[in-house]
């Protein structure tokens, strides 16, 4: 029986606590990374941790607001304390709140979307690079969407803040080039997410990947054996 394929790794997921970033979580566990799960909702939390440790994997709970951005810098100082390095990051966590004319957006939620969607990830990017950089293969994972590249009507917010992260983690990504530090998106398709479920209320839910075949790339890009970098992936499987 072969080694699984990201064992002895350390791996955080953002969003862990329900659709694309939980399927990730248990399936980079399921492959022999320990996982740290952050999320805001403790509940969600525990069911994804539950079900990890079932399937004879192990997990570290954080639950954490992406946006008290202060907290992020205490992660990765804990992270360092107990761990002594950060293998992977993969960053599922994002919002979309609604659809609606760009004009229209009142400012708190515009906010609140450029905060959950770019900011977090700069902080992110900014507080777990000296982690990754202490891997000996750091692999740092980002989750994109059409929306970023298509300008839907409707998907202002949302869309601008995808494009920013795409330009973001590729600009990031020529930065480490010399390292071993690896920096990709993922732009998985049309999920049966919550977030999907808002902006698509009447869809035919059945028509849609389940995020739980979706999470071969992020396998992929999580392994040591990586060498892409500055790409977008497109498609989970």
């Amino acid at each position: 029986m072969s080694e699984p394929r990201l064992s002895g790794r350390v791996a955080l997921i953002t969003g862990a606590s329900r659709g694309l970033g939980a399927a990730v979580a248990k399936r980079l566990a399921a492959e022999g990374a320990h996982t740290i799960l952050l999320a805001r909702t403790q509940k969600g939390l525990e069911a994804t941790d539950d079900a990890i440790r079932k399937a004879g994997g192990t997990a570290t709970l954080v639950p954490q607001n992406l946006r008290e951005f202060d907290k992020i810098d205490a992660m990765a100082a804990a992270l360092h304390q107990r761990f002594g390095r950060l293998d992977v990051l993969v960053s599922c966590a994002a919002t979309l709140d609604h659809l609606g004319p760009t004009g229209h957006f009142d400012p708190p939620v515009w906010q609140e979307i450029v905060d959950v969607n770019l900011t977090a990830n700069w902080r992110l990017i900014r507080a777990l690079d000296p982690l990754l950089r202490l891997s000996p293969a750091g692999r740092a994972i980002f989750v994109t969407a059409a929306a970023a590249r298509e300008s839907l009507p409707y998907w202002g917010p949302y869309a601008a803040t995808k494009a920013a992260l795409e330009a973001m983690v590729k600009t990031y990504a020529a930065e480490i080039a010399q390292s071993t530090v690896r920096a990709n998106l993922v732009d998985p398709g049309p999920l049966a997410t919550e977030l999907r479920f808002a902006a698509f209320p009447f869809e035919d839910r059945t028509r849609l990947t389940a995020p739980e075949n979706a999470t071969e790339a992020f396998v992929v890009l999580a392994e040591a054996s990586n060498t892409r970098n500055g790409e977008i992936i497109l498609g989970g499987a």
